[in-house]
């Protein structure tokens, strides 16, 4: 994911959000590739510890913590959405709307596989069937999508939303 953070950032000012950011590593790598990063997550306390590793790493980061079921995301607010290894599909739609004309998301989580490898999320509410998540930014220009069965069963996907 670092990676495609710091592929994506052009030269002139863009927002980044981390969803469910949790201890801030992705927003991390956000501030530290030059977004202005937003991390969102529903624990103040993961949150504090992310603005404090954004402060030893000498990089901003205005962090939000909020339920997204009650508090909703700005719509076409951000040039670049990441969120990693989290699953709560009623946030799918507001997920896609957050992501500015022309911006991206960039999306990774566990699938169904992942049972059989006996670690990790069980509860198919928590894992993805396959293809669903390619199939939920439909729509968007896919620029990377992936399911991978071992070490760990994953769909990535990198996709940019229409201008």
């Amino acid at each position: 994911m670092a990676a495609w953070i710091a592929r994506l950032r052009s030269g002139h000012l863009q927002r980044a959000l981390d969803v469910a950011a949790g201890r801030g590593r992705h927003a991390l790598a956000a501030a530290q590739a030059g977004y202005l990063t937003f991390a969102v997550d529903r624990s103040l306390e993961a949150l504090a510890e992310a603005r404090a590793r954004a402060r030893d790493a000498g990089v901003p980061l205005l962090a939000w913590c909020a339920d997204l079921e009650r508090f909703p995301l700005p719509p076409a607010r951000f040039d670049l959405v990441v969120v990693a290894r989290y699953l709560q599909r009623s946030l799918w739609p507001a997920i896609r709307e957050a992501v500015a004309p022309g911006g991206t998301v960039i999306y990774e989580t566990f699938t169904i596989d992942q049972r059989a490898l006996g670690t990790g999320p069980r509860s198919p509410d928590h894992l993805l069937q396959p293809g669903e998540l390619r199939d939920r930014f439909d729509g968007f220009e896919i620029l990377s999508y992936e399911e991978t069965k071992r070490p760990e069963a994953l769909a990535r996907l990198a996709a940019r939303r229409p201008r």
